[in-house]
């Protein structure tokens, strides 16, 4: 038997977009309730790989209403992101079960039916709170190369221990193959970067000048206010930005050069068992790791919302035909800043908004509402 709750809204997804909506939802004192996979809070950043750390500054890095810890110039860890949301759990004392995945969003009569297993959850608004990068993308050709070579895709890398002595094809040149190229020719393996240039910011965002002239106003500027949905330089950019690599932000050209990693073109197929570069090349390695992106894995929104791309077709993350249905944290929702982290609580806030004016039941789990009362009303984890 399925155990079966109501509950107005119902977040999916324990990430940074998630707990951001369960922050403004909170403030609204609006019943909500967070499901997240993972047995902990912040796991998405744990498992990957160890070395990570992220591609911006901390002062970018603060979700709405905590700011991060510690030097705000510095590029966080994987694992120091991980706890930080995990303390913004705790802060603002936000509902959240982990260690549910759900399987399943349908409609039952006029509400959203969420399933999780043996657990049902019956809700007037779900908030599809997960980024486009869900599941691993491979090439088709993939498994023909020979299985002496060690390949596995970029979510599965944790360190070189991983690794056959040998040369290295990383395949996908965008920030996490640039990272990993650098991380390999450092530990001793002759490295390839197979792919097209992205290109690259062109200052270093650590730097004094950046420290000088880049504010969180110039960002908020450019990646918040102009390169929207809503400005005709927004529209005209969106598309390209969904089909193509963000340049390199931490990653120069000349420190994959000083490195030794050899930039060559997109790899095309497998000859022999071997893979083969788009101009005939093919590089002798033992290792292939594919670089080579996500798909947003969104099979399990059992509804008619996506178009022939695979987006949910939307306004500001409302799903047209669908308005109790709302996606957030994904690229390019809005806003180039949509899927960044200090570009979330627009986005977030304009969703809860739009869940408090248009909500007609007041249905909640009793023990979700005490835990809304408490953020909307008591002690240091007040919201007020």
């Amino acid at each position: 038997m399925q155990s079966q709750e109501a509950i107005q809204t119902i977040i999916i997804g324990g990430g940074q977009a998630g707990l951001t909506m369960g922050y403004h939802l909170a403030r609204r004192r609006a019943p909500f309730l967070i499901l997240d996979a993972n047995a902990r809070i912040g796991d998405s950043w744990r498992q990957r790989w160890d070395s990570l750390r992220l591609f911006t500054p901390a002062w970018l890095d603060a979700l709405e209403g905590l700011p991060f810890p510690g030097d705000p110039q510095r590029f966080p860890t994987k694992d120091e992101m991980a706890d930080y949301l995990e303390t913004y759990v705790a802060h603002f004392q936000l509902p959240v079960r982990t260690g549910i995945k759900v399987d399943r969003v349908s409609k039952s009569g006029d509400r959203y039916l969420v399933s999780a297993g043996d657990q049902q959850f019956l809700a007037e608004h779900v908030v599809v709170a997960m980024a486009n990068y869900q599941t691993p993308r491979l090439p088709a050709f993939s498994h023909e190369l020979d299985a002496e070579i060690v390949q596995f895709h970029s979510s599965d890398y944790r360190n070189p221990a991983q690794l056959r002595k040998g040369g290295v094809l990383i395949v996908g040149s965008g920030n996490s193959g640039a990272e990993l190229a650098i991380e390999f020719a450092h530990a001793g393996h002759q490295t390839w970067l197979s792919g097209r240039d992205p290109g690259e910011v062109p200052f270093r965002l650590d730097s004094l000048p950046a420290r000088l002239f880049l504010t969180r106003a110039i960002f908020r500027l450019f990646f918040h206010r102009v390169l929207t949905t809503g400005t005709p330089v927004g529209r005209r950019a969106r598309p390209k930005m969904l089909s193509h690599a963000t340049p390199l932000i931490r990653t120069k050209g000349k420190d994959l050069a000083r490195a030794g990693v050899t930039r060559v073109p997109r790899t095309a197929g497998v000859r022999n068992g071997r893979p083969v570069l788009e101009d005939g090349q093919q590089p002798e390695i033992s290792n292939v790791i594919w670089c080579t992106g996500f798909e947003p894995g969104s099979s399990w929104v059992d509804l008619p919302v996506f178009d022939d791309r695979g987006e949910p077709r939307q306004q500001r993350g409302i799903v047209t035909g669908e308005p109790g249905l709302k996606f957030l944290g994904r690229q390019f929702l809005y806003a180039m800043s949509s899927s960044m982290i200090h570009g979330l609580s627009r986005d977030a806030g304009y969703i809860a908004e739009n869940i408090v004016s248009t909500s007609r039941t007041e249905e909640v789990v009793p023990s979700v509402l005490r835990e809304i009362d408490l953020i909307a009303t008591g002690g240091p984890a007040s919201l007020k």
